[in-house]
């Protein structure tokens, strides 16, 4: 029997029974369990989630669906036996696996009278603020029609400088998008354990945890060979979930009827608590950019009064600019010791933030020969990590 251990500040089974209560479920299910060890798609396993969503559906939960294995499924029909590394063979397969996955899924929700929806993202969707809240909307409206969405991300046409790079990040950022009670992150492992328990025999499965607590990513190990993701990148979904408000569970997807476990409360896998109270939607818009345009380095003064005061970035708090950025994207802000402590849109583009650093606003306009804003970055625009 495997032990289990507790760490950080937790609730006992008060949060495992708000989860299991909880109305709306963004549930990823990996690579390992959707396909049949690499050998195309599990179609006995597609059933068995069918099923178990359709039980929660009658009970009155709302469910999206982040499933994987679209690249394992075109592999399978290629018969390819290992991942490419190429990026054309890469978004090859995602096209044909993804015609089996959604049919497959399709197929089996049918049986209990449940539409289903495939919606595909990309990065761009999501950083881009009008398409990120047309896709929310699109969200919402599919759970009030009572269809399952189910969401991949669009590796057909993503490249590497625009992916998600694993659907533990997706599942995050949909549960951002439409603000979810709960994130599942299903799984090959029972659970997140103090250490690699396939090369530890005293490895203890975690109960429960901070989503914040910064001695998880150490316990973390690598992903699979046919998944892109690992223990840690779960780690930073619970992080980026919790930023909504939403708890999540890492589980065994092979545990049977493991949905229904959770949503009776059991105490099954590992639960990661969100602490702080839910940020705004376009703050988590804003955090949960995963491509910046460009940095800005703080002095000692500047970075305690952005942490501690919650103060709009003034220029002559900045010692340093990086990037090619334009007004109004979003850059991250460097405290001075070097560690990422924001993110924010700034009023200036590189060119004349680079002129303006270390200054005050009452020099701007000699300095420019205009003035815009007084900050380079407005409180309301910019939010803590």
């Amino acid at each position: 029997m495997t032990s289990r251990q507790t760490t950080g500040q937790t609730t006992d089974q008060t949060t495992r029974k708000a989860a299991a209560e909880s109305k709306r479920w963004v549930v990823k299910i990996g690579s390992s369990l959707i396909t049949n060890d690499g050998q195309g798609l599990n179609h006995q396993a597609i059933q068995s989630w069918a099923e178990q969503i359709a039980t929660l559906r009658a009970a009155g939960k709302e469910i999206l669906l982040v499933s994987s294995g679209a690249v394992a499924e075109g592999m399978a029909r290629l018969g390819w036996k290992h991942r490419p590394r190429a990026l054309h063979e890469l978004q090859a397969a995602a096209a044909l696996g993804q015609m089996g996955l959604i049919q497959n899924f399709e197929s089996c929700f049918k049986q209990h009278d449940i539409h289903t929806a495939q919606v595909l993202l990309t990065h761009e969707d999501l950083s881009d603020r009008q398409r990120y809240l047309n896709a929310r909307s699109t969200l919402k409206t599919l759970l009030e029609l009572g269809a399952i969405p189910i969401i991949n991300e669009n590796d057909t046409v993503a490249t590497d400088e625009i992916r998600f790079g694993d659907n533990d990040t997706l599942g995050a950022l949909v549960c951002n998008l439409v603000e979810a009670d709960t994130l599942i992150l299903l799984t090959d492992q029972q659970g997140l354990f103090n250490k690699d328990p396939r090369h530890n025999n005293d490895a203890e499965l975690i109960n429960e945890s901070s989503a914040s607590n910064s001695a998880l990513i150490n316990m973390a190990g690598d992903g699979g060979a046919l998944g892109q993701g690992g223990m840690r990148t779960k780690i930073t979904a619970a992080q980026r979930a919790a930023r909504s408000g939403a708890n999540t569970i890492i589980a065994s997807g092979a545990e049977k009827n493991i949905l229904q476990k959770i949503a009776q409360g059991e105490t099954i896998g590992t639960l990661l608590t969100a602490d702080n109270e839910p940020m705004s939607a376009r703050k988590q818009w804003l955090a949960n950019q995963l491509k910046l345009s460009g940095k800005l380095f703080l002095d000692a003064g500047a970075s305690q009064a952005v942490q501690q005061a919650g103060v709009s970035l003034l220029a002559v708090g900045v010692n340093k600019v990086e990037g090619n950025f334009q007004r109004g994207e979003v850059v991250s802000i460097i405290n001075n010791s070097g560690k990422e402590i924001a993110r924010g849109l700034i009023n200036y583009d590189a060119r004349e933030s680079q002129k303006i650093k270390g200054e005050t606003s009452e020099k701007f306009e000699s300095i420019l020969g205009y003035i815009d804003e007084a900050e380079l970055i407005h409180r309301d625009n910019l939010v803590l990590l």
